[in-house]
């Protein structure tokens, strides 16, 4: 069992001083998923990465979350999950500050690990992964770890404790889905 997984199974049990040996021993990880996601905003963005990692962070060891992880992964799904919303309510913000904002449709072709939405964008991405997430949630959390946390095929793979072969499909499956419920008809790209 490792440090992060000890630790976690500490603040499940009720010890929250434990989130303080917990940030040093996972914020490097937390921050590159950040990073991830805040590369395509403009430089001049006013959520940065690190305030991005922080909030998670916070979300996620405070004692009112009730959230319980069995281990790193489930560790690192959360955190997936937490910058999601974070963005999106980020995104519903400045929309809400616009004269005009609403959503935009996404194309297909945008979701990818390697060509991440902009903010406005999420908010469609976030609506169809909430349906996904009630039909089938496996597929959802390869959406949250491949898209939104950056995860290779194989970290993905290892953190939901399913074959890399498994994510593979997954991953193309839920692209496709995403896609028809965004109605969008554009081919995925690879």
């Amino acid at each position: 069992m490792t440090d992060v997984t000890q630790i976690l199974g500490q603040i499940r049990e009720g010890d929250f001083s434990s989130a303080e040996r917990l940030l040093p021993l996972v914020y490097d990880q937390l921050r590159k998923l950040a990073a991830v996601r805040m590369a395509s905003e403009r430089p001049d963005h006013t959520l940065q990465a690190t305030a991005l990692v922080h909030e998670a962070y916070a979300r996620l060891v405070s004692p009112d979350n009730g959230q319980h992880w069995e281990s790193r992964g489930y560790f690192f799904n959360a955190a997936a999950v937490a910058m999601r919303r974070i963005l999106v309510d980020y995104a519903r913000s400045r929309n809400a500050q616009k004269r005009n904002g609403g959503g935009q449709r996404v194309s297909l072709s945008k979701i990818s690990v390697e060509e991440p939405l902009h903010l406005e964008e999420v908010l469609d991405l976030h609506v169809a992964l909430e349906k996904l997430e009630q039909t089938d949630a496996q597929k959802a959390q390869v959406v949250n770890l491949r898209y939104f946390a950056g995860l290779s095929i194989e970290d993905t793979a290892n953190c939901l404790g399913i074959s890399a072969d498994t994510v593979t499909r997954d991953w193309r499956y839920a692209r496709a889905w995403l896609g028809r419920e965004m109605k969008n008809d554009e081919d995925i790209s690879e």
